[in-house]
């Protein structure tokens, strides 16, 4: 084996059967949204409800839907499916490129990622920045590969950390950019948790979802060196067709700023 995962999704995040309760929850609210019981109204960055809101709509805690939840996928590392690195001292890092505490210690390679994800209070109207809480961010390599469960990189725990939220809500990583593997759109997941000590501790996730990348992006990336495979799985994909994100992502889309040669940085809103 070579490390790479090009066996089919069921290898990554277990095919549409294992997704299917979660985006079933999903679909069952919009179809009350629909009735107009429930509002489906994102967030910007500024912390504003999106251009999606009825124009009539005043600004309300209503106004802004929490991050939609989505599947962990079979390699999350926190205990939830075998090893859990949440416990490993060293998980509280910003930079996730390289290994730690593993005799391995390789470092992931591939075109610079700046990640940073401002976790915000829904009930407010995603105005408050929720300060003091966790979030645990993993993804695949460019190789599309997971650390800690991919042939070749079980002894690696690399792209995978936790961070604290600043007085903003902040959340940022240093990281490379992910890979596409076959039948799943490029994404990075993310778990938030109500504190530090929760997130250390792999208890009490408040929420679990997925960030997506726009096309555009990805294919400037999977343009260079070491993502040879990503252009092939990439082109035989489309962010509508995707299991996760086909049947809405303007929340989860991230914003992404940069270029190839000086590194991107990607951001999103998160309220909970």
């Amino acid at each position: 084996m070579n490390g790479r995962h090009d066996e089919g999704p069921h290898e990554h995040d277990r095919g549409l059967a294992h997704d299917l309760p979660v985006l079933a929850r999903r679909r069952m609210i919009r179809l009350m949204a629909g009735a107009g019981l429930v509002p489906l109204v994102g967030c910007t960055a500024d912390g504003k409800p999106s251009a999606s809101a009825p124009p009539s709509a005043p600004p309300s805690a209503s106004a802004c839907a929490e991050i939609p939840e989505e599947t962990a996928g079979p390699f999350p590392g926190d205990g939830s499916n075998g090893v859990n690195v949440l416990k490993e001292s060293g998980v509280v890092r910003s930079d996730i490129t390289r290994s730690f505490g593993r005799s391995a210690g390789g470092t992931a390679r591939g075109v610079p990622l700046t990640v940073t994800l401002t976790v915000v209070d829904a009930a407010s109207g995603c105005g408050t920045p929720k300060r003091g809480a966790a979030v645990y961010v993993w993804h695949c390599d460019r190789a599309g590969a997971y650390s800690l469960y991919s042939d070749g990189v079980t002894e690696e725990n690399y792209l995978r950390g936790v961070q604290e939220t600043d007085e903003r809500g902040r959340a940022t990583f240093t990281s490379v950019f992910p890979g596409c593997y076959q039948g799943r759109w490029p994404h990075i997941h993310f778990e938030v948790f109500g504190s530090l000590a929760d997130a250390t501790a792999a208890r009490s996730i408040t929420n679990t979802s997925q960030l997506a990348f726009p096309e555009d992006v990805c294919e400037a990336v999977y343009a260079t060196e070491g993502y040879e495979r990503s252009v092939t799985h990439l082109r035989s994909l489309s962010i509508e067709s995707d299991g996760v994100f086909g049947d809405g992502r303007d929340q989860q889309l991230a914003t992404v700023t940069g270029s190839v040669d000086e590194g991107f940085g990607a951001s999103l809103t998160v309220p909970v």
